[in-house]
């Protein structure tokens, strides 16, 4: 098959019959249910791109197994040029959707399991790399979104996996057949999963011994039986079920999407078991994945950062306050903050290597400074934007207020809104709302999960990123340096 187009790749998700939940009932039509939509519109643009000649050279590559051009998102790194792309490649569409475009994960998901199969057959003899490149073969023809599935409930988070008092709180295996496996449990914050037409699964936490049942790896269809998904809400969603909404939604054509995936005792065939019960490797699969994922966050945030720093000067225009000073020094913070994130992510991949596999990865020290970074400073990019946009961002009555002509007084309640809401008298009121909106949407609506919240959550919480930078810091040899240069001798 050749790349799919953005079409193609909402007319694909038709074909699959996943079982999605959403207040308490079953969504039969996901595909265009306006609060989903938005979300699948922002996973198109990762195909729609694809074919636009001018951003060929960053959303596409040739495949190291197939020799075929294939759409990034399916890719094995090449080369710390690939790495560099990837994050280019992020940072574009993220300035296009302005919110979470939800491929990433699997990407980054790809790229950790074909390293790590690799070395637990070096280890074990046993056949995971090749079913791995086999199914990744398949994903690539295709042209396929793969999620990305590592979180778990984790319920007590003082106990391991096999210390809970109920051990469907961490996805695990429950029946071993000549076939294949049985798994129960579930997945939480899962990002895209219901716009995949696949699950890539992974360990959550480095496992022991003890642990060994939750220590999986595999990969299933998202409508295979025994699979059901329950979407999470967002701030403000219920605005996108109302009538005529358009203003009122800030980001209107996109948005980003998570749920909690449920496996209800689901057969794995042994063609696509990737990991079972090698409980010494899940530390590796975790580590590779969480910096890959950490690396991408210097990318994807970035290009939203854009766009919020775009829409805080459109505000501060549309106020009259583009020409004060200190408007302008908190612009210049913003792109500050938004380009070292930038310059993170660029860091850890031109400092990546070649594994053992034949891929490459990405610097880990250094691609978690880039994730506990993005823990930070998004926030501080969202605060100054507030602060450019004024109160009005959150005070402002309803897009129907704005267009009503239901009499009060000597005005509509339309005319009035406009009237009193005016910024600068060349620009539109309604120019105005939009942006205020948009501000609001990104900084504390809808938005907010693919930008300010998961900038702290999204690819494991700021103490999670601390531990990975303890562990690479290399302190003994700073420790060595110090010595030397002040002359102490042991």
């Amino acid at each position: 098959m050749a790349l799919m187009n953005g079409a193609q790749y909402i007319e694909s998700l038709r074909k699959l019959d996943i079982k999605v939940y959403m207040f308490g009932e079953r969504v039969k039509n996901f595909v265009d249910h306006p609060i989903i939509r938005p979300s699948i519109n922002c996973v198109s643009m990762t195909y729609e791109l694809a074919t636009m000649p001018e951003y060929e050279d960053l959303m596409t590559a040739t495949s190291n197994l197939t020799g075929k051009k294939i759409n990034r998102f399916g890719h094995m790194h090449q080369s710390t040029d690939d790495l560099r792309k990837k994050v280019k490649m992020l940072r574009l569409l993220g300035q296009t959707t302005s919110s979470c475009f939800q491929r990433c994960v699997g990407m980054d998901a790809f790229n950790a399991e074909y390293s790590t199969t690799f070395e637990i057959d070096q280890k074990y003899g046993t056949n995971y790399h090749e079913n791995f490149k086999k199914y990744l073969t398949y994903v690539q023809e295709n042209d396929l979104t793969v999620d990305g599935c590592m979180t778990d409930p984790k319920g007590d988070r003082g106990l391991s996996p096999s210390q809970q008092a109920d051990p469907d709180l961490f996805l695990h295996v429950v029946e071993k057949r000549a076939d294949g496996i049985v798994v129960r449990g579930a997945k939480a914050h899962q990002t895209g999963s219901i716009n995949s037409h696949e699950h890539l699964i992974m360990p959550t936490m480095t496992m022991t011994e003890a642990d060994k049942a939750y220590a999986i790896s595999f990969a299933i269809p998202s409508d295979v039986e025994g699979l059901y998904m329950i979407y999470g809400r967002q701030s403000c969603d219920t605005r996108k079920l109302e009538e005529g909404a358009d203003v009122d939604l800030g980001n209107k054509q996109f948005g980003g999407q998570e749920a909690l995936v449920v496996f209800d005792n689901v057969f794995v065939p042994n063609d696509r078991i990737f990991m079972c019960e090698e409980w010494d490797f899940s530390g590796m699969l975790v580590e590779r994945f969480a910096g890959y994922h950490r690396q991408s966050y210097g990318g994807c945030k970035v290009g939203v950062g854009d766009v919020v720093i775009g829409a805080a000067a459109l505000a501060a225009d549309y106020n009259g306050a583009a020409k004060a000073s200190h408007i302008k020094d908190k612009l210049i913070e913003m792109t500050h903050l938004n380009e070292t994130l930038y310059c993170c992510g660029i860091a850890c991949s031109a400092e990546g290597f070649k594994t053992a596999a034949g891929n490459y990865q990405i610097d880990l020290l250094l691609a978690n400074v880039c994730k506990q970074n993005v823990t930070r400073f998004p926030y501080e990019i969202v605060r100054l934007a507030e602060d450019i946009a004024g109160g009005l961002m959150v005070t402002m009555p309803s897009e129907k207020d704005f267009k009503s002509d239901l009499k009060v007084g000597s005005m509509t309640l339309g005319e009035t809104c406009n009237k009193y809401f005016k910024g600068v008298a060349s620009v539109p009121t309604e120019n105005r709302m939009r942006i205020l909106r948009f501000l609001e949407n990104m900084c504390l609506g809808m938005a907010a999960v693919g930008y300010r919240t998961e900038s702290m959550h999204g690819a494991g919480s700021p103490q999670a990123q601390r531990i990975m930078i303890a562990r690479q810091s290399n302190l003994g040899h700073k420790k060595e340096l110090a010595k030397k240069i002040a002359g102490i001798k042991e």
